[in-house]
């Protein structure tokens, strides 16, 4: 029998609106080379300005948390320029449903989710 995996879902990982006011969500431009699933926090890089999956050991700006990707985006044959993301709250998300990049360890991500709550995005 075929075992088939079902992935993550545009916005899954929403918990609830605060107070009904909602989230903020905004186009992006995802760098070339990224294939990042809905639900991962991304960065965005200082020069060009463009979003990587955010790395808490990099110093090209995707250090700083800046949003979570609302949905999947295969940008890995070149730059894509509608990725969404929710770059600010009021909004609770679930913290288990969050992808956060590989080269991030428990403190780095501990601190990345301090990082979403200045931004009104509470990881619950």
């Amino acid at each position: 029998m075929v075992t088939l995996t079902e992935g993550m879902h545009e916005g899954e990982f929403i918990g609830e609106h605060a107070m009904g006011i909602g989230y903020h969500v905004k186009e992006v431009t995802l760098l070339s080379g990224e294939n990042l699933a809905a639900g991962t926090v991304v960065g965005q890089i200082t020069t060009g300005g463009k979003y990587i999956a955010s790395d808490a050991n990099a110093s090209d700006g995707s250090e700083d948390p800046a949003g979570i990707l609302y949905a999947a985006v295969d940008a890995s044959a070149g730059d894509v320029t509608n990725a969404r993301i929710i770059f600010r709250g009021p909004i609770v998300v679930n913290g288990n449903d969050l992808t956060w990049d590989a080269g991030n360890d428990a403190a780095d991500i501990l601190a990345g989710k301090a990082a979403l709550d200045l931004l009104g995005i509470l990881v619950a």
